[in-house]
This record gives C-alpha cells, structure tokens and sequence, in this order.
C-alpha cells in the first residue's frame, strides 16, 4: 500500500481534497487516517490561525499530529520527523492508509524521507544570536558568516543568517543545502501529489479564508498565546504580530507571500505529480488523484 502526500499553497484545499479522498477509498473499503505535516498545526490553542481541520473535518476523517503542543513549548522539524514516520509506519503496518497533508515542506519531507536535519542549538545561543540580529541588523551578522556559507545566504535573510551563524557558533555542521532536502529517496512507497491552481483564484481563496478565520477567533487566539508566554516557534506562526496589531489586511499580504513560498517549495520536490485545481470541485480533484493512486500501483 502506498503513500498518498498531498501537497500545495495555503487555501488552495488541501484539507477538503484529502476528505474527499478519503471518501472515494473508503467507499472501496479502505481505512484512511490523515497525517498532517504543518509546523503550527501541531500547537494546542493554534487550531483557528493554523487553519488545523476543524472539529467537523475531523468527524469526517481523522487527523494524526494536531494541537498535541502546548503553546509555550519549542518544537522543530527533527521531533516532528520522529513523530510523523512512527505514525506513517504503524499505520501501514495496521494495513491503514497514510494520507499526508500539509503545507509546511519541510515537514513533508522530513514526514516521507531520512533527512540529516540539525539539532536545535541550546537556547541560550539561539536568543544571543537573534538579539543581535535585530540590534545591529542581519547584513552585519552575514558578515560574520563562513564566505563559503554566506555565498549561498542573502544578506537580508535574517532568518536564514541566525540558523546558518548558530550551528557555525555552536560548532555544528552547517544546515543543509537543497540537495540534502529534495532528496527523491522516500522511506515508503508514496504519491506525491502537488495541488496548483490559477494564481488569481488563489488570491481571492486565501483573502476569504482569512476573512473567515479572524470571525472565527484567530485573533484572540493570537493574543491569548501571547499572554500564556508563547513560545519562539509558536510565534512564527503565519499571521501571528499581524493578528496581535489587529491588521488584518497584512495577515491577507503575509498569506499572498507564503503561498508564493511554497510554490517554490514545491517546484522543488522530486517526483511530485502537480494536478491543477483551477475552476474544480473537491471531488473532481479527489476523484483524479485515486485514478494516479491506481495507475502507479495504488
């Protein structure tokens, strides 16, 4: 039985397509339990501003690495990694299907392949290193950095720059580079599928979506995380200053730029199979992805 990873920007549905994936197997009498792959999704509390299925999705198809972190705690992809393939590999082993959703490429990957992913340097030298970088700012801190390395980082990555200058000060190996992340060697039998869709429509999916999330609470949520002492990775969830300014046209801007990030993610993975959703139905995608599971091998 094969994996089925599905893969795509922030609201072009990637939820709504895996239930109706869902249906169409079980209706052939498989059980199919979702595995998401989504850095914030995994915080208790986030569940609104992550856009994590909601309660009802969850009826309809059960979601395995979901609001199991408690707000205040540092999470990272090499845990997240141990946690995914322990799910991904019982599950097999029960002769369920693993359906992985997410949009956190990283994840995905660390989710479907043995990556050499770096530790978490000691938090100390984590916050040393990002109080400098916005003291003296991160073209000074690039400077710093081995020529070598710093080639390959922007000097106005910031984010970028604190990883690559922790390791180099924590006397760790550099972060990987693309070759180490794209790899094509997968740990089980998967389909990747990448869901695309016209960059217009997708504009005026995210701006709904975020419309619908503020009503919903994602603001409050925002500001109670704050007030219980969020932690560094639970504040970088997309949204997260924007929503505590109560800015809710930037939160529609920080979405627009995502969604351009994983595209470009996803241009980048191996294998993948892109199916474009422009002008279709849930079902109609679901129903072209099961016709791929069955071409190569189901």
């Amino acid at each position: 039985m094969k994996v089925l990873a599905i893969f795509g920007p922030t609201g072009v549905g990637k939820t709504a397509v895996a239930i109706a994936v869902a249906d169409l197997l079980r209706g052939r009498g498989e059980d199919v339990v979702a595995v998401s792959c989504d850095a914030i999704q995994v915080y208790r509390g986030l569940e609104t501003l992550s856009g994590a299925a909601t309660p009802a999705e969850r009826s309809r198809l059960e979601h395995r690495l979901v609001g199991f972190v408690e707000v205040t705690g540092e999470f990272s992809a090499g845990r997240f990694a141990t946690l995914a393939q322990a799910e991904i590999d019982q599950l097999l082993a029960e002769g369920r299907r693993p359906i992985v959703v997410g949009g956190t490429g990283l994840y995905l990957q660390a989710a479907l392949a043995d990556l050499d992913l770096r530790p978490p340097v000691p938090a100390e030298l984590r916050a040393e290193v990002e109080g400098e970088i916005a003291e003296r700012g991160p073209e000074a801190l690039h400077g710093e950095l081995d020529p070598d390395l710093a080639a390959t980082v922007h000097p106005r990555d910031g984010k970028r720059i604190a990883r690559v200058l922790e390791l180099q000060r924590a006397g760790m190996d550099p972060p990987l580079g693309s070759e180490g992340l794209w790899t094509a060697k997968l740990r089980r039998p998967t389909l990747l599928v990448g869901l695309t869709i016209d960059r217009e429509q997708l504009a005026r999916r995210i701006d709904a979506r975020v419309e619908e999330m503020v009503a919903a609470g994602a603001a409050q949520e925002a500001h109670r995380a704050a007030e219980a002492g969020a932690s560094r990775t639970a504040r970088a969830a997309l949204g997260f200053g924007e929503l505590l300014a109560d800015d809710v046209e930037a939160v529609k801007r920080a979405h627009r730029g995502y969604a351009r990030r994983q595209l470009t993610w996803m241009r980048k993975m191996r294998g993948v199979e892109l199916i474009d959703r422009t002008g279709r139905d849930d079902g109609s995608v679901a129903e072209q992805i099961v016709d791929r599971l069955d071409e190569n091998g189901a």
